[in-house]
């Protein structure tokens, strides 16, 4: 892998962030590739509408610095001790803001909102579905950031837009690290605009003027692997170089040594996504899944080495648990639903369909909502808590299947990491569906490992990604049990079809 520099950084630490959906991490890595130093800050979320979801872009980056500056003490280190900074984010929620004052014109519109699904419907009718895909990969859905950037620009039409700035996460968060001198962001969340071109790695005109968003307000787009630039020194007392800036799951797919195709991963996150390296190579699925950018690097010559990934993104998974425990008041910690799934024989007839945002694969209906199905006089919480865990597994198998019917070479064993990740009666129950073994590692924030790992590669601090990935160690493998039964699954999705928009 190449790297930055020739030479072996004399400081000894790496320092990853990880702004995620539901809070924002900072982790400090030592040469061993240890966690010597974390902190972590959980993060409002604001429901303006039914469907709409926002975030405060200022609380993001104070909860960000807030996350640095603690992880570094907890590390017991100085910050001219860390030899670069990795960048991993949450994807497609995009902002806008005044260069000038640097602040916000309007709350950060997350990825899961649904408020630009009239325009979506109307690019579909209008006959653009098959060229945004050709160009981008991606399915005209109001999940990715080209219809929240346009919603943003209509509501501001009286401002100078030569005094504005576009992004997702990573370019603001980038911006206000580097002290307003940059404005950048990678290939791996540019490809989640939805104004990419997959092929040329560029902002595509044609899809900027469909969308009539100016070229001059967006970041330039770089290699997720190479240097973006340096800290301001007065936020931690001394300048550390950003050299890797991924999308949250492909920073997941990085840390699980994803690199080449027949290699997955499945992140169970505020959303569960599964994510298949396909190489060099663009490849195409007719099952709803997304081709993207999973990472890209400058090689020695300077040309640009592009990995690319096929994805299955499942909008609603452990934003299911937390609905539980804050919304439903069903439990008070995620932990609390292994237990009480466990002390039900069955899910006494219920079915769960997790469309809080819309469904992602293999529908993409951004109409269809949430649901429970066959609730009877005896139905207890447990059995909802049961249908709501059973539902994610089931999400899951679908987008598997998916990628079975997209490739030569079925999926043997499936990789995972995540909050969800933690409960054993949904990875058992994920194994036996399946029918393949499910695979945990010891390390749980694969995605902020990968950040850290690629910062960490880029300038050499660490010579051989293949020994960072050997020395991940496998927590438990959940073996598929022989009293698998897939009769359950054909009744779920039978809820699903009734939870789509165009089922009456």
């Amino acid at each position: 892998m190449h790297t930055l520099g020739n030479t072996t950084p004399s400081s000894g630490y790496i320092l990853a962030l990880d702004l995620g959906t539901t809070g924002n991490r900072a982790f400090v890595f030592n040469a061993d590739g240890k966690i010597v130093g974390q902190a972590y800050k959980e993060l409002t979320q604001y429901y303006p509408q039914p469907g709409w979801l926002e975030h405060d872009p200022q609380q993001i980056w104070q909860d960000t610095c807030w996350v640095m500056q603690t992880a570094i003490e907890n590390a017991q280190i100085a910050a001219s001790a860390i030899a670069a900074l990795g960048l991993t984010v949450q994807r497609e929620t995009c902002l806008i803001w005044d260069k000038t004052t640097g602040k916000p014109l309007h709350r950060a519109i997350v990825w899961q909102d649904r408020r630009t699904a009239s325009l979506c419907h109307q690019l579909q009718e209008q006959g653009y579905a098959h060229e945004i895909y050709d160009r981008t990969g991606l399915i005209i859905d109001a999940y990715f950031s080209a219809t929240k950037f346009r919603w943003l620009l209509d509501k501001f039409t009286d401002v100078d837009l030569n005094n504005v700035l576009a992004g997702t996460i990573d370019s603001w968060v980038l911006w206000n690290l580097t002290g307003g001198k940059v404005h950048a962001t990678d290939h791996s969340n540019a490809s989640r605009t939805m104004l990419m071109n997959l092929k040329t790695c560029q902002w595509d005109e044609n899809l900027l003027e469909l969308f009539q968003i100016p070229a001059h307000i967006l970041p330039q787009i770089q290699p997720s692997l190479g240097l973006f630039g340096v800290t301001d020194v007065t936020l931690l007392g001394a300048e550390i170089p950003i050299t890797a800036i991924l999308g949250d799951q492909q920073a997941a797919l990085f840390g699980h040594g994803c690199d080449r195709p027949g290699l997955m991963k499945c992140t169970y996150g505020t959303g569960s996504f599964l994510v298949a390296h396909t190489g060099d190579q663009i490849v195409r699925s007719h099952h709803q899944l997304i081709s993207t950018v999973a990472w890209t690097q400058a090689n020695p010559r300077g040309a640009l080495n592009v990995g690319y990934a096929l994805e299955g993104s499942m909008f609603t998974s452990g934003a299911c648990i937390q609905w539980l425990r804050d919304r439903l008041k069903l439990i008070k910690t995620a932990a609390e639903t292994e237990t009480m799934a466990n002390q039900v024989k069955d899910n006494g007839g219920v079915y769960f369909v997790p469309a809080f945002s819309g469904l992602g694969a293999p529908y993409w209906d951004m109409s269809a909502r949430g649901a429970f199905f066959g609730i009877t006089a005896s139905v207890q919480p447990e059995h909802l808590v049961r249908a709501v865990l059973e539902a994610i597994a089931y999400q899951v198998l679908e987008v598997v299947q998916a990628i079975n019917a997209s490739s030569s070479t079925p999926v043997g064993r499936l990789t995972v990491d995540g909050g969800a990740c933690e409960n054993n009666f949904l990875m058992q129950f994920q194994a036996d569906v399946l029918g393949i073994a499910v695979e945990r590692n010891v390390m749980r924030d694969t995605t902020v490992q990968g950040a850290g790992f690629a910062a960490g590669l880029a300038v050499g601090f660490w010579e051989s990604y293949e020994a960072l990935v050997q020395q991940r160690q496998i927590e438990r493998v959940f073996e598929p049990r022989s009293d698998n039964s897939l009769s359950n699954f054909a009744t779920w999705q039978k809820a699903v079809k009734r939870t789509l928009a165009w089922v009456e």
